[in-house]
């Protein structure tokens, strides 16, 4: 059995399996973690959901930014953006199914067993791994009932900005959402700045979440993508996979049960920036 971590595939159905076979792929024995951002701006968003959730326990995935934005859009809470992609899933005679799947992914994963962790952008500083699944598991089972519309109504802002333990009701939800899928830089008082997206060199005055100083999960080695300007960074217990294909630049697989280097197919551009 062969395990492999592959970054953002939003909608890149084509890229992906052209990956899947050069990594010789089985999916009768192998595995994939998937960073999340299955969906949105490739032209196979359909294609990918449903081939994601048909290799079943062989494949486990995290909720990124663009599939809440879908849930949230099919639950009539967003509007659809002149450069989304979603028109196929939300036709599609399977579609709720679909949906419901995805609404049911987590946006935590941990192999306590191989000692990694699975995210699609990161962790404010002030949280262990074990806060940080708590955390999770209370938007998880938000999304997972029946008050999850209401939740979409509540999710989008940037506020509040700083982890308190005495967060409540929304702003909670909210700020434990946007870090796992939308965290990149935080500033030296540990607040998450979720509009900068810029790559490192050129935001100088600002810290990547994994570089925080004192970031109290630092002993543990997590997975991510989100942040295609960072591309591949493979550092101390970090391992970031979103080398931008949807851009045109690569998919990216990395296989976590074995000592390897990553690999990557060349990608078609599908979009640009600000169009």
């Amino acid at each position: 059995m062969a395990l492999y971590a592959i970054g953002d595939i939003q909608g890149c159905y084509d890229e992906l399996r052209r990956l899947l076979d050069k990594l010789n792929f089985d999916a009768h024995v192998d595995q994939l973690w998937l960073v999340g951002d299955l969906v949105n701006r490739g032209p196979k968003s359909l294609e990918v959901l449903r081939f994601i959730k048909s290799l079943g326990d062989g494949a486990i995935t995290v909720l990124g930014n663009h599939d809440l934005h879908l849930l949230a859009i099919a639950a009539g809470i967003d509007r659809v953006k002149h450069d989304d992609t979603f028109g196929p899933i939300l036709n599609a005679p399977d579609r709720d199914e679909l949906l419901d799947w995805l609404r049911h992914r987590p946006l935590l994963h941990c192999d306590a067993a191989r000692e990694y962790a699975l995210l699609h952008a990161g962790l404010p500083p002030q949280w262990d791994l074990a806060q940080a699944q708590r955390c999770a598991a209370e938007v998880e089972a938000m999304l997972r009932s029946m008050e999850h519309k209401e939740f979409f109504q509540h999710m989008y802002g940037n506020e509040p900005d700083l982890w308190r333990e005495d967060l409540s009701g929304w702003a909670r939800l909210r700020f434990i959402v946007n870090c796992f899928t939308r965290l990149r830089y935080v500033d030296d008082a540990g607040r998450v700045l979720h509009k900068e997206k810029g790559a490192p060199h050129t935001r100088r005055h600002l810290t990547p979440w994994f570089r925080a100083p004192g970031r109290k999960s630092a002993a543990t080695r997590i997975i991510f993508g989100h942040w295609s300007t960072l591309g591949l960074v493979l550092e101390h217990n970090v391992y970031a996979l979103d080398t931008g294909c949807v851009w045109g630049g690569a998919l990216t697989a990395l296989r976590i049960d074995s000592e390897s280097v990553p690999v990557g197919i060349d990608c078609a551009q599908q979009c640009s920036p600000g169009s």
